[in-house]
């Protein structure tokens, strides 16, 4: 991968914008509003970075992230992300997204929603449960005692791979928490939201999440 293509350039965008030019990728970013709406991050990111609409940055990201709000994602276009690993940053809030009947029944996750809506990419759960200040400076090298560790969740081994390779690069041990319908044990409201762990005590706490 020489590409991360990013569809949302929040807080959690920016911040994987930073850790992907600092490692060496290059990244196009975009939003919804345009790209010209992110000539501040893009001259911050230097010559690794350039902006695109949505459309750009699937079309040319090696692996694209979606982050954007939930509510948000039937607009995430499908065919430039044919065959692509997709990571899915998105968690579920409802004063956010109004209410999903779906996930208000627990019978699927946000991460298989945009897996159905996303049907010839490969997706994988992963960044949802750190916050974008914590993203950007917990990051250590391997072998660092005491590790933050950050769970992932999908079906595809490959892509689940190269996803944990890019986290291990960006600094962080990887938990995997199995398919994408186990995705809500790190989703807020679970003890694994936002709260620091290393690969053993992350263990611990996705096995002990519950369903509401």
């Amino acid at each position: 991968m020489t590409t991360l293509g990013l569809i949302g350039s929040g807080h959690i965008g920016s911040a994987l914008a930073r850790l992907a030019v600092a490692h060496g990728y290059d990244v196009i970013v975009s939003n919804s509003r345009g790209p010209e709406t992110l000539t501040d991050l893009v001259d911050e990111l230097g010559d690794r970075a350039r902006a695109g609409t949505a459309h750009e940055a699937a079309d040319g990201g090696d692996v694209v992230v979606v982050t954007v709000p939930l509510k948000a994602y039937l607009q995430v276009p499908v065919e430039p992300l044919a065959g692509k690993i997709v990571i899915d940053t998105n968690n579920y809030y409802s004063q956010r997204d109004g209410h999903l009947p779906e996930l208000d029944a627990n019978s699927t996750t946000s991460a298989e929603l945009l897996q159905t809506h996303l049907p010839t990419s490969r997706v994988v759960k992963a960044f949802n449960n750190i916050r974008f200040d914590d993203l950007a400076v917990d990051g250590t090298p391997a072998g660092t005692p005491g590790r933050r560790a950050l769970p992932v969740a999908g079906d595809d081994v490959e892509a689940k791979d190269r996803v944990v390779a890019l986290l291990d690069q960006f600094g962080y041990d990887v938990v995997d928490a199995g398919p994408l319908a186990e995705g809500w044990r790190f989703q807020p409201d679970t003890p694994a939201y936002v709260q620091r762990y290393d690969a053993d005590t992350l263990r611990e706490a996705l096995a002990a999440a519950a369903r509401a």
